[in-house]
């Protein structure tokens, strides 16, 4: 009995050494590609600096400037502003050749350094009564053939979404060419439905002004 004991203890001896070698020979696993916790890089050993910039208090908007006040106007032709400070008259394209058709009335006023403009018409052509269009705004300047006025030109017609008030707005350009003597606004599609308004303003001759005669040469 003892001896069949030792034979089995022998082989089981024999057994584990005739495997441990093969066991140790089995190589490690590769953890070359294997998930890690930096996925997908370890952080920086030192952050990166961050420079300083300007201070971030007072920030303005970019449309700032946009939105000052005029505090004065620009003259850069006097003859222009000569002209222009003469116009009276509204005249609204729309309606201007349908029999009856009346002009509205404009003001231009020059309060020290800063000139304004304020006007309306109400088209009083048969089968339009009740549609108007008025002007509202501030001079930011007067060149040759040109006045920009910043501030606003509406629009009422009945038949253009339900008599809403249309308002083109911001720095509206009105042109003159030649020897006319009506600026037309540039940016004068309604907005509401595309139509071209040709909204004008027209210099009108004060009653009794006549034309500067040139002095007779001497002899």
């Amino acid at each position: 009995m003892k001896q069949k004991i030792m034979n089995r203890l022998l082989l089981c001896l024999f057994l584990f050494a005739a495997a441990g070698p093969a066991v140790a020979q089995t190589p490690p696993a590769d953890t070359s590609q294997g998930a890690s916790s930096y996925y997908p890089a370890p952080p920086p050993l030192k952050a990166p600096e961050v420079d300083k910039g300007a201070p971030i208090g007072g920030l303005t908007s970019p449309l700032a400037d946009d939105q000052k006040a005029i505090t004065r106007t620009r003259v850069d032709s006097d003859a222009e502003a000569q002209l222009f400070a003469g116009a009276s008259r509204v005249v609204w394209g729309r309606y201007a050749k349908i029999k009856g058709a009346k002009p509205g009335a404009v003001t231009v006023t020059k309060q020290g350094a800063v000139w304004t403009v304020k006007g309306r018409i109400d088209s009083v052509a048969p089968g339009t009564e009740g549609d108007w269009a008025s002007i509202d705004g501030t001079v930011e300047s007067i060149t040759a053939n040109n006045v920009v006025i910043k501030g606003e030109v509406a629009f009422r017609v009945a038949k253009i979404d339900k008599g809403t008030t249309c308002k083109v707005a911001g720095s509206l350009h009105f042109r003159r060419s030649g020897k006319s003597q009506t600026w037309r606004l540039i940016e004068g599609d309604n907005p509401c439905d595309g139509t071209q308004e040709f909204f004008d303003l027209v210099y009108e001759k004060p009653a009794g002004e006549k034309k500067p005669v040139p002095a007779a040469k001497k002899i």
